[in-house]
């Protein structure tokens, strides 16, 4: 009689484990096996992180195996038990891997399929049509798209945690609570004996040191200590938490009527303004997407203002990035003066601390959550909903959508909900973050998602003009050794353009990013199918890079450059000013965020900087979705190629007194999970 034997491994995670009864039956091209109880007598069996293998023997040959199916029986209470991998050892003394990594819940059944990664067109045989249809009929069911606010991209029908499917939540989501980790933060940082004077005003500058945190030679520290030089504040456009919006002046709008008397102190090559926006010295960032959003109304006895400035810089000799002039708003006036360097201290001070404020907002709402949160759960959805496990690009890609699911619903239950944290203490919160999204979804385009593209678009490019863009170097380097992993994957499994088109479950895939991550916006430029092999390299290239590399570069600096409150405040108690000469040291501390909001804010930045208890960093896939070779050599030479990148930013790092290392591919999490 025909004897196999199984192996199974269970999830190492917490709870992974169970006491419930295991059947096995296999399925073969003769015959089905009858149903086998797995089970040892006087032993254990799938013990959390356990490898245990059974003598399986069966009645008749049952020839080549096609699926096997696990049932999970009640025992004694209900548990949940994390399948990792079964391989099967048949007569003939062949190894067959069947990959799983998934959770099994109640009394259910879970048919897999060996680990080999298949296109639909290869799947000849009725069952595993079928198997792969009914998987997708299953998920569809479970993963529904839902509006969460009008204009948003759509997400995850869910309105909890406990809600979503199994699968996609995180092992344990006491780590995810962000009142919880907000709240321990604060403890952690001693800064809870505040609380009390929720509303009052710090005294000046150095009684903001009173909820710093100094830890010795980091960046936070370097930012309280230089926070008011001009070089500090440009530097921050280039490599600071919100590196995405600097570009290049090619013409001064007629919205910011600044002229070269007012700038010419700062201009070193005595050339007019014009002749200095011609040679490309001349940069600005605007934030008109600010003006108009409703400030923050929750708390009646704190007044909250926001602003909509246009800021110019200038490449002086040293190559550096300074300001020279800011607009608070984006009206010229008498009653919107032009800030300048030139001016009295305080005054140019607060023009800087009003852009610092703005750039949070944006960064914050735009740049973080929508950019990467919300895009890199749109293409997880999608890609749960039309991509069966078999599909070589979902095993590509699960691992790149780890809990982001998760981390963007515990987000819309505690954090950006109606009086959620964020209302605690931005003034971007009751409402005028959502109005935020609303405006930049109009904006939101794919191009602007492909990084080289981003960067040229922005005149952003040349390394001998700016030499000190950091973000722009290393997430090129990035961008390039995803886009060579991405695109040696797609050759294995697309030998030509014609099998790209044919696909169906790829052009379903990415047509549900269209219609419903992007609303069926045609003017976004998102593809709403791809014909061809180097687009879908790209495309995939897309999806890796922003759940990983931008997510990381402008997610885990946030401590380091937003912790010292001045430099990036995260709400503004009084309005812009409408005059020059009437600013005052005192004027400014009560402009400022207030006690509470202070703490409140500080509790996020760290929580918001931490990586996950066991994060995974790109290029590690300890989840074997790809069996075979080929793919496994790709992986391989994906994480060298990441070494050497590692190697490169932290030669370039040595010795420097602010290191660039958010890009780095050893701190790059695999998904957005945090």
């Amino acid at each position: 009689m025909p004897s196999y034997t199984v192996t199974v491994a269970t999830g190492s995670q917490w709870f992974a484990g169970t006491d419930d009864y295991i059947y096995l039956s296999l399925m073969g091209s003769a015959g089905c096996s009858e149903k086998h109880l797995l089970d040892k007598p006087f032993y254990n069996d799938f013990e959390r992180g356990a490898v245990d293998s059974y003598d399986v023997t069966v009645d008749e040959e049952l020839g080549d195996i096609q699926l096997v199916k696990i049932e999970k029986r009640k025992y004694w209470l209900h548990d949940d038990w994390y399948l990792k991998y079964i391989t099967l050892k048949t007569p003939c003394g062949d190894y067959i891997e069947f990959p799983c990594y998934r959770w099994i819940t109640g009394e259910g059944e879970i048919i897999l399929r060996d680990g080999r990664a298949k296109l639909a067109r290869d799947d000849q045989i009725h069952i595993l049509k079928q198997h792969r249809r009914k998987e997708l009929e299953t998920r569809q069911k479970q993963y529904r798209w839902v509006e969460w606010n009008p204009g948003f991209p759509l997400s995850i029908d869910a309105k909890c945690h406990k809600d979503l499917p199994r699968d996609i939540q995180f092992d344990s989501e006491k780590g995810v609570d962000f009142v919880l980790n907000y709240s321990k933060a604060m403890e952690n940082l001693f800064i809870n004996r505040f609380m009390h004077m929720f509303q009052s005003s710090w005294s000046d500058f150095h009684d903001f040191e009173k909820i710093f945190v100094k830890i010795s030679n980091t960046i936070s520290e370097r930012v309280m200590s230089h926070w008011q030089e001009d070089l500090m504040f440009g530097y921050q456009f280039l490599n600071g938490c919100n590196p995405v919006l600097i570009q290049r002046c090619t013409k001064l709008p007629k919205k910011l009527p600044v002229t070269t008397e007012m700038v010419e102190c700062s201009l070193e090559r005595q050339l007019t303004l014009e002749e200095e926006v011609e040679q490309g010295n001349i940069f600005i960032v605007d934030f008109q997407l600010l003006d108009g959003i409703d400030a923050n109304k929750t708390d009646p006895c704190t007044l909250q203002f926001l602003a909509a400035p246009i800021c110019l810089l200038y490449k002086n000799l040293a190559n550096k990035i300074v300001p020279i002039a800011i607009q608070l708003n984006q009206v010229p006036g008498e009653k919107n003066p032009i800030f300048l360097p030139s001016d009295a201290k305080y005054d140019w001070l607060l023009a800087k601390i009003w852009v610092r404020s703005s750039d949070f907002h944006i960064h914050q709402t735009i740049t973080h959550l929508l950019r990467t949160h919300l895009m890199s759960e749109v293409f997880g959805i999608a890609m749960y909903r039309q991509l069966p496990a078999v599909h070589p690009v979902f095993k590509l890609l699960v691992a790149h959508v780890r809990f982001t699911i998760a981390i963007n619903t515990k987000a819309r239950e505690q954090l950006i909900c109606e009086y959620g944290l964020f209302d605690k203490a931005n003034a971007t919160g009751g409402g005028g973050h959502v109005q935020m999204v609303q405006r930049a979804m109009q904006d939101l385009t794919y191009r602007s998602l492909c990084f080289p593209e981003a960067i040229k678009a922005r005149g952003m490019e040349s390394t001998e003009d700016i030499p000190y863009y950091f973000y722009r170097d290393d997430g090129l380097l990035v961008w390039e050794a995803i886009k060579t992993f991405t695109s040696e994957v797609v050759d294995i499994y697309y030998k030509s353009d014609q099998v790209v088109e044919e696909d169906q479950e790829l052009q379903d895939f990415v047509n549900d990013v269209y219609v419903y991550g992007m609303r069926g916006k045609k003017t976004s430029g998102f593809p709403k199918s791809i014909k061809t092999r180097e687009k879908l390299s790209e495309y995939l290239t897309v999806i890796i890079f922003t759940a990983s590399a931008q997510h990381a570069a402008v997610n885990f600096g946030q401590y380091d450059w937003c912790s010292w409150i001045p430099n990036a405040p995260p709400t503004m108690r009084a309005p812009p000013p409408t005059a020059k000469g009437v600013v005052t040291i005192e004027k400014i501390v009560e402009t400022l965020p207030d006690r509470g909001r202070s703490c409140w804010h500080l509790g996020a930045v760290w929580a918001l900087s931490q990586f996950q208890e066991n994060e995974l960093f790109l290029g590690m896939y300890p989840e074997e979705h790809f069996i075979e070779k080929p793919v496994k050599e790709v992986m391989t030479r994906f994480r060298k190629n990441l070494d050497s990148i590692v190697s490169k930013i932290a030669e370039r790092n040595k010795n420097k007194k602010l290191p660039y290392y958010y890009l780095s591919p050893d701190r790059i999490p695999n998904s957005v999970a945090i």
